[in-house]
């Protein structure tokens, strides 16, 4: 019985952030020395942080890497520790871990899978490395090897899987165990979406059982450079058994999963599988062989356990809650701004928006305790004297109602009481001398008055924009960051006023629906997240229909009748922006999963779909930065790319028109 204790760290990193990732690397090592650990995985890349983007081309980016590699190195004595970082070789860049054996550099291996899809843009930066190639790399006065080596480690085989190897149906893997890997290590960089951690799950465990091996895989952790969440996700698995996972979403630094795995079984298990063929060529075997001795240990029995919310039927509602929180979290502190300003309405939008910075402290609370927290926000000034989450809510949170004529009580109360609910800083601004003194302006320039009838649109937006010089000026009054309000379905039509309520530095919610906001919110007004109160006073904002409250009230103006009911809006934009379907072929879908809605009025509304999409390009890209949550997302800087200016469709819609006639000749 051959036993080690194997451990994966996950790490809250920044990009360039050298001392700052040094410390966290050197405290998770320490971490995992102090808990046994002999062999431990380190996230993809965490040296100089993932997302670096062009950074990754500048010389001094590579060296100073190098240079803290160095400074590293003394500290895995004792250990074998893989760490991520770009290499240069020849000319191209490589993305690589680092295998450190008791203090000593062994070798590098290359990444065979770039991922270039989505978010990820690593063919920029980076080379693939060939399989089966192995070379020498210099580096300072010394050789060292770099390839798709196999590291024979006081006799237990490691190889790597780095994060992308994973995903693709040639991995890695299988050819490392017919080279008789005992353990497969995958440091990762995989950003948040919704339900991606069960797909984690299976090929982890899934490899483990595959390849006949221990796998290990360490993910990052948290808000890293602005726009990518990720959950920490760490697990170990063996011969198709997953032993033990790490928390998610957690507001460490760092945090080591370990577990102590059976060589000599995974070995045993292998040699029992009739499919498997190991390697035999005859040749000199191209292993680095390195001494090293592992402690003895002790058989443990261990299971993997998941926290509750894990298990809840309202998993992508506690993921969400979740994601964003720490995103806000992350972006707060490493932004350093002294806390946050939201412009709230009174209505579905902005009240998420809030009550996500008040989950922030609720969570953080919960793992840190005050002390901890308060040190982890250190740049807020007077933070440390709020006596309960309320307090500390009201120091980080400001929320602004800013009214005109059109506004009602129904809003304006709303707002009042979500904020109180959180207890967040609550201020009203009077702006409608503001919006009326611009409309006085223009009418008496264009030599005619302004009028609901002629200038619809207009006056509307004017509103929207007089709302944001005041609270812009709040903001860095209070040298806080400003949150946009908009949702990805508002984006998706251009339901927005540029420099109105998309005014902010960030923009929290900009990639998630409405539809799933309006029920996300009515499940924190009864339920909420697993280990937290639900918050009742959200009944003043979900009891109203949605509404820009833009138009006098005797319009009696609803969101939903300007544009389309939300469900069908959402799923309009799956079928045509996620799934590229032409509209025709979208008319068909929606006459199944929206039989209440008659052929003619599903017409109007694809038409007003492709038409307000096509037309507001432009808008989607000024937008400020957003969260990535899905596959659904429309931020065209990371993962939708679309022309500003097109043909609009025109062509595909004249289709649809000429099918619906033919059909109803």
């Amino acid at each position: 019985m051959k036993l080690l204790r194997v451990g994966a760290a996950v790490l809250n990193q920044t990009p360039l952030d050298w001392d700052g990732n040094r410390r966290r690397i050197s405290g998770a090592i320490e971490a995992a020395r102090q808990a046994g650990v002999s062999i431990l995985c380190l996230p993809e890349l965490c040296i100089t942080g993932y997302g670096c983007e062009d950074a990754f081309h500048a010389p001094g980016t590579q060296q100073v890497a190098l240079d803290v590699l160095s400074e590293l190195l003394p500290e895995t004595r004792g250990m074998i520790v893989s760490l991520g970082l770009p290499l240069l070789f020849r000319g191209s860049l490589f993305n690589t871990a680092c295998v450190a054996v008791d203090g000593r550099l062994v070798g590098f291996v290359g990444k065979q899978n770039l991922a270039g899809e989505g978010i990820h843009y690593e063919p920029r930066w980076f080379k693939p490395w060939p399989k089966d190639v192995q070379v020498d790399v210099a580096i300072g006065d010394g050789l060292y090897p770099l390839g798709d080596f196999v590291f024979d480690c006081g006799g237990v085989r490691l190889g790597f899987e780095i994060c992308e190897d994973a995903w693709v149906g040639d991995r890695p893997g299988a050819n490392l165990a017919r080279r008789g890997v005992d353990l497969i290590l995958n440091p990762s960089a995989s950003h948040f979406a919704f339900g991606k951690h069960e797909i984690r799950k299976r090929f982890v465990t899934e490899g483990s059982r595959a390849f006949n091996v221990g796998y290990v895989y360490a993910n990052l952790l948290g808000n890293e450079s602005g726009r990518a969440i990720y959950d920490g996700d760490a697990m170990i698995a063996a011969a198709g058994r997953l032993i033990v996972t790490g928390p998610r979403f957690s507001y460490a630094d760092f945090h080591v999963t370990h577990a102590v795995i059976d060589i000599d079984a995974i070995r045993m298990s292998r040699a029992r599988t009739g499919s498997y063929r190991p390697l035999i060529t005859g040749e000199q075997d191209d292993n680095l062989v390195t001494p090293f001795e592992f402690p003895p240990l002790s058989p443990q029995r261990e299971t993997a356990s998941h926290p509750a919310w894990e298990t809840s039927p309202h998993i992508k509602e506690e993921e969400f809650t979740r994601a964003v929180a720490l995103a806000l979290f992350d972006y707060l502190r490493k932004s350093r701004s002294q806390g946050f300003v939201v412009s709230l309405s009174g209505g579905a939008d902005s009240a998420g928006v809030a009550v996500l910075v008040a989950k922030l402290v609720d969570f953080a609370l919960a793992e840190l305790g005050k002390s901890s927290l308060v040190a982890k926000l250190g740049h807020i000034k007077g933070l440390e004297q709020a006596a309960d989450a309320k307090a500390m809510v009201r120091r980080l949170l400001a929320c602004v109602y800013q009214a005109t004529r059109n506004s009602g009580d129904v809003t304006r109360n709303a707002a009042a009481t979500v904020a109180k609910a959180i207890g967040a800083e609550f201020l009203e601004f009077d702006v409608d001398r503001v919006v009326q003194d611009y409309i006085g302006l223009v009418s008496k320039g264009i030599g005619r008055e302004l009028s609901w009838q002629s200038d619809d649109l207009a006056l509307q937006n004017i509103q929207a924009r007089s709302r944001s010089p005041s609270v812009w000026l709040l903001a860095n009054l209070r040298n806080a960051l400003l949150l946009a309000t908009s949702n990805r379905s508002e984006a998706a039509v251009g339901y927005a006023t540029m420099d109105g309520d998309t005014s902010g530095g960030l923009s929290p919610i900009a990639g998630i629906d409405k539809a799933f906001i309006r029920r996300w919110l009515k499940w924190m007004e009864t339920d909420g997240p697993s280990e937290l109160d639900p918050l009742p006073a959200l009944a003043a904002v979900n009891d109203q229909a949605p509404t820009a409250e833009l138009r006098p009230p005797s319009a009696k103006q609803t969101d939903e009748d300007d544009l389309m009911p939300y469900e069908l809006l959402d799923a309009i934009e799956r079928a045509a922006i996620r799934d590229k379907m032409q509209p025709c072929e979208i008319l068909l879908v929606m006459e199944v999963e929206f039989p209440q809605y008659s052929r003619a009025q599903l017409v109007v509304w694809i038409e007003r779909f492709f038409r307000l999409w096509c037309r507001n390009q432009w808008k989607r890209e000024r937008y400020a930065p957003s969260f990535h949550l899905d596959d659904e997302n429309l931020d065209p800087k990371t993962w939708c790319r679309f022309p500003i200016l097109s043909g609009g469709y025109e062509r595909e819609l004249a289709e649809l028109r000429k099918m619906v006639d033919a059909n109803s000749a």
